[in-house]
């Protein structure tokens, strides 16, 4: 090959290398600048910018698409948890869902046995795992939250204290951009983050109630609670089979199929009956400020609104979950219509059970024993209520059903502060389309027909 061949190759050889070096390196910095973009994007909102429009994606669809899950390696410690079961409810499925946005598995937190702003002498911690199931917990929510012990720690001097912001000023968005800068950079580097400061039911809320939901389905109590609720509804379908067979044997055109009917063969009806003098006061003031009417309910339109739900006259036990306070109110047991038999705990015979636990527990057997009622009756602007609505709309939901309204569903929920069709109180849902929690104590979360 003489000498100008060989240079006309070497030129083509060489352009040719040149081009694909380019190409090359267009490649490489495509990616480059791909990657940037979204891990900026990704990184603890699950928001990508994009031509000044913002397309929320859902933590919960990011998180399912990493292979790994909950880091099991880093770890979330929020304060002590406190005041009533269902506030403590919150607030625990609060701090799982921001151990879950900074993809942190959550230390196992303290629970508050007692209201300490009326217990203020009495106030004990107990420990998640003596309510709730803690291995449990965790199958239920693999892979959407975590929950881990203090002995996972393999170095508790690598801590880092968050601090959460209070006042006016630190609103929801400034909030969620010191969240966000947590989960990155050299915070993100230590074992352990520590958030100190306020209780997590008052911390911002970021998280749609679906993620709540969601949670609050992994809760499941420890058998010796369960079983403590187990002998109070054994107690309540007693009654309510003794009163049904004493009609059986007086009424010889009783029905045979409305003792097998519905979801047992005892069914009942429970109500959260508020009433109580501090709730009153409360509710009243609450009216007084939102300019509702429709949040306080007296003993007596409470009845009547109860009484118009069921037509039948067949004895149907009512279970009156009621505060201490009223229980030796005789005129919540008086005035109901013929075949409701009204009781609570200490008509019932079961106040011993109740008495042995203390108030965290106590409201977690009463808990239970709504939460599985044929009929459920509460109010729409009670914490304790709105949480069994929203469990039961959970199920309802996991069947397909979307509203109940219309139909005769197995799991029906009522709110009587809020007058229904015939005079009887409102059928009642969880709004589960809603954005955050903040609804659930203000009685805008519900589905009315």
């Amino acid at each position: 090959m003489d000498l100008s061949s060989k240079s006309k190759l070497s030129r083509l050889i060489g352009c040719q290398l040149t081009s694909l070096t380019y190409i090359c390196l267009a490649l490489v910095t495509t990616v480059l600048f791909l990657r940037a973009v979204l891990l900026h994007s990704f990184s603890g909102y699950g928001v990508i910018e994009w031509n000044n429009l913002d397309l929320i994606l859902s933590h919960s669809l990011l998180l399912n698409s990493r292979d790994e899950g909950i880091r099991r390696d880093k770890y979330l410690e929020v304060p002590q948890i406190v005041w009533g079961l269902n506030n403590q409810k919150i607030a625990f499925a609060r701090a799982c869902l921001t151990a879950r946005m900074l993809n942190r598995t959550l230390l196992m937190p303290s629970l508050s046995a007692s209201l300490f702003y009326k217990e203020i002498d009495r106030l004990q911690p107990i420990s998640f795992d003596k309510v709730f199931q803690f291995d449990k917990f965790n199958s239920l929510c693999k892979g959407f939250v975590q929950l881990g012990r203090y002995s996972d720690l393999k170095n508790q001097t690598r801590i880092y204290d968050l601090q959460k912001g209070s006042g006016r000023k630190w609103t929801v968005e400034r909030d969620m951009e010191h969240l966000k800068q947590s989960s990155r950079g050299h915070v993100d580097e230590h074992e352990m983050i520590r958030i100190v400061g306020k209780n997590p039911f008052l911390w911002h809320d970021h998280w749609p109630v679906e993620d709540y939901a969601r949670v609050f389905e992994c809760l499941v109590l420890v058998d010796e609670i369960s079983k403590e609720a187990d002998k109070v509804v054994s107690k309540i379908r007693q009654i309510v089979k003794k009163h049904r067979r004493k009609t059986e044997m007086i009424q010889s055109d009783f029905d045979a199929n409305t003792e097998n009917s519905s979801m047992a063969t005892a069914p009942y009806i429970a109500v959260h009956m508020r009433v109580e003098i501090d709730w009153m006061i409360h509710c009243k003031k609450l009216e007084q400020r939102s300019g509702v009417k429709q949040i306080c309910s007296s003993k007596q339109e409470i009845i009547e609104r109860v009484g118009n739900i069921v037509s039948s006259e067949s004895p149907t036990v009512v279970y009156l979950a009621v505060a201490d306070s009223l229980l030796n109110d005789s005129s919540i047991l008086s005035g109901w219509k013929k075949g409701l038999l009204p009781f609570e705990k200490k008509k019932l015979g079961v106040d011993g059970i109740y008495k042995k636990h203390p108030y965290l527990i106590q409201s977690a057997i009463d808990y239970e024993v709504c939460s599985r009622a044929n009929i459920f009756v509460g109010n729409s602007f009670s914490t304790f209520s709105s949480l069994i609505v929203l469990e039961r709309t959970q199920k309802m939901k996991r069947m397909g059903i979307t509203r109940s309204c219309d139909i005769d569903v197995r799991w029906p929920s009522y709110a009587y502060n809020i007058l229904g069709e015939s005079n009887g109180p409102q059928k009642w849902m969880t709004n589960m389309s809603d954005s955050t929690l903040q609804a659930i104590s203000y009685g805008s979360n519900a589905i009315t027909c």
